[in-house]
């Protein structure tokens, strides 16, 4: 009963998201509702389909005429795009690489280019492939590449439209890094599309992404406040049901033989909170009720 008063505390919307996901808990445990989705460590694998959802699709189309702008729909992207940076040499810290060595990126969900065309001009970067299956989204990234002479250079930045089940790899050409951010979330069926991620990255590679906790304090900032009440974030942009929590995402990777889960070597989160004026901050603990950063390492011998 008292549960049952709490929740009649939050608004209406809320109690809907809570009704919608119930289905997809593993567990029973009123306890678990926000700590176990079954697609994380249980889910079979599956062979690849698509994971294009065109209603998605549709959405961020409609956001590609002001991709670019630092203060349009993408505002929130432009401010986190150095947090990514940071995190990215957080994990690649804690292994020793040559000097000289060069790293091939793989960009999944790269949208108009942000993460992509700066990971392009990293002095560490022989190359980056950046896909999407967005068209008007895709041709605005192209169209803003040919605003910098360093990025048309041969093989620098590769725009390509496809989903990950349709990229083709060959196993001497797999990638050094592959980077999903803000994508998982907009993912419906997460375990089969990592495990598509994972057949482009070589051994010893990082699996590196950001997305959101699914919370009760991570619904009233993504949803109610970013989308309903600021408008900082198109309408639509988030399902909170497709949220992932940070254990989830974890006991996934363990239950990957290929990777290395070990906690600050070939396991890292960070979490990062919004601050108004100020921009994304790093924040120790709040990776469990809102956005966060995780890395996972593949072994070196793939298994």
């Amino acid at each position: 009963m008292a549960a049952h008063n709490l929740l009649l505390r939050f608004p209406a919307a809320f109690r809907q998201s809570i009704l919608t996901v119930r289905p997809f808990i593993a567990s029973t445990s009123s306890t678990s509702a926000y700590t176990s989705r079954p697609y994380s460590a249980e889910a079979p694998r599956v062979a690849p389909e698509s994971s294009v959802n065109h209603a998605e699709v549709t959405h961020f189309n409609a956001m590609a005429s002001d991709w670019w702008d630092p203060h349009g729909s993408s505002r929130l992207l432009h401010l986190m795009n150095p947090l990514r940076h940071q995190f990215l040499r957080r994990c690649l810290a804690t292994e020793a690489r040559e000097p000289n060595e060069k790293l091939r990126f793989l960009d999944i969900g790269c949208g108009g280019g942000i993460f992509a065309e700066s990971a392009a001009r990293r002095r560490d970067v022989e190359s980056v492939t950046a896909i999407d299956p967005t068209p008007e989204v895709l041709a605005v990234a192209k169209r803003h590449q040919r605003t910098d002479p360093l990025l048309l250079e041969p093989n620098r930045l590769t725009y390509l439209q496809t989903s990950i089940e349709d990229l083709q790899t060959p196993p001497n050409k797999q990638y050094d890094i592959i980077s999903l951010f803000e994508v998982i979330e907009h993912i419906q069926r997460p375990n089969p599309f990592l495990q598509s991620c994972l057949s482009h990255l070589k051994p010893g590679g990082w699996l590196i992404g950001s997305t959101i906790a699914r919370h009760p304090i991570s619904w009233f900032t993504t949803k109610f406040v970013a989308e309903d009440i600021l408008r900082m974030v198109p309408r639509g942009t988030h399902d909170w049901n497709q949220y992932i929590n940070p254990k989830e995402m974890w006991q996934w990777a363990r239950a990957q033989p290929e990777l290395n889960v070990a906690e600050g070597v070939g396991w890292h989160v960070m979490g990062v909170v919004y601050v108004p004026g100020m921009g994304w901050k790093e924040v120790k603990g709040s990776e469990e009720v809102g956005n966060y950063f995780f890395g996972v390492k593949k072994r070196e011998g793939g298994a």
